[in-house]
């Protein structure tokens, strides 16, 4: 069964989104930090609907990751796909939704669903909301997209989606195949991570953790590509190594990496260009963490390309 989910949100939010040129993806986030959103998988759709009495479902995403974050980290992992202009007016908003007194010092915990590809209709376009939908709604809604409010709502998106010539939207049906309904079951929609998303799934992957330290502390540990964006490697979860933010410098510029056997190497140039290194050569050959998900774990091709085109050896 495909679900939708109708997430309840501000028109200023809609709005400042709805005019920012090519969006990637975006954080629709929780001024709270503690109940964990389980309503979608990912590659479900993942709806806004505006505050009474603005009815209407105004655009969306596809769903990609939940979260937990601190505001600092949303901020510089997502900027303006937050739906703010800076860190103040986004710490500041959290602190109205939580009714506490603006602190910049406070790093609030927040909520993040990290939608990609995201799509925001003009006011002419706006979708009534389901004939279930009740008032008394605070957070959001899940429908089954397979029927009733669920599959109206998932035409009514369709139809948006192929008037803007958007990729995801699905194929029509002929008149033959459906002569009621105008778009084949609804399916899974493969979601296109993009760089905050990557940054994030390959962070919780990790289990929060640098693979070869096991660093723990979150300001400095960064997702790495394996194999480069630039040269053709993915934002997915397998083109990721959560790694200190020194080790990644050093990974970026080949003095370390990581064998197929998933054993940490340190390159004999580290010791050559800098006459030093000695903390780094303690960690050499040591077994590098994966992630528990297999789906998760270091692609053998990305690391074969990162041995072969940047280790200095």
């Amino acid at each position: 069964m495909i679900s939708i989910f109708v997430a309840v949100t501000d028109f200023d939010w809609y709005q400042y989104l709805a005019a920012q040129p090519n969006l990637e993806e975006v954080n629709f986030w929780q001024p709270g930090g503690k109940t964990a959103f389980k309503a979608l998988q990912p590659g479900e759709l993942f709806l806004f609907k505006l505050h009474s009495p603005r009815n209407y479902i105004v655009g969306g995403g596809i769903f990609g990751h939940a979260t937990f974050l601190p505001v600092s980290m949303a901020w510089e992992t997502f900027t303006r796909s937050n739906g703010a202009t800076s860190l103040a007016e986004m710490r500041a908003r959290v602190a109205r939704y939580r009714r506490e007194q603006p602190d910049h010092r406070q790093d609030y915990q927040i909520g993040c669903r990290l939608l990609e590809q995201p799509f925001f209709f003009p006011e002419d376009q706006w979708i009534p909301v389901p004939q279930s939908w009740s008032p008394n709604i605070v957070v959001g809604k899940s429908f089954s997209a397979n029927d009733g409010d669920g599959r109206y709502l998932w035409d009514a998106v369709q139809d948006r989606l192929q008037g803007q010539g958007l990729p995801m939207a699905a194929p029509r049906t002929t008149i033959d195949e459906a002569p009621i309904r105008r778009y084949g079951a609804p399916t899974l929609i493969t979601p296109r991570l993009g760089q905050g998303t990557f940054r994030v799934a390959v962070t919780d992957s990790y289990g929060r953790r640098c693979a070869v330290t096991g660093e723990k502390t979150l300001p400095i540990l960064d997702a790495a590509h394996i194999k480069d964006f630039g040269e053709g490697g993915d934002h997915t979860v397998d083109n990721g190594l959560l790694l200190r933010t020194d080790i990644h410098r050093l990974f970026d510029r080949g003095y370390v990496t990581v064998s197929g056997d998933h054993r940490f190497v340190v390159s004999r140039r580290l010791k050559e260009d800098f006459d030093n290194g000695r903390h780094y050569y303690e960690l050499h050959g040591q077994t590098v963490r994966a992630p528990e998900l297999p789906a998760a774990k270091p692609s053998a091709t990305a690391l074969t390309w990162h041995w072969d085109n940047r280790f200095l050896g």
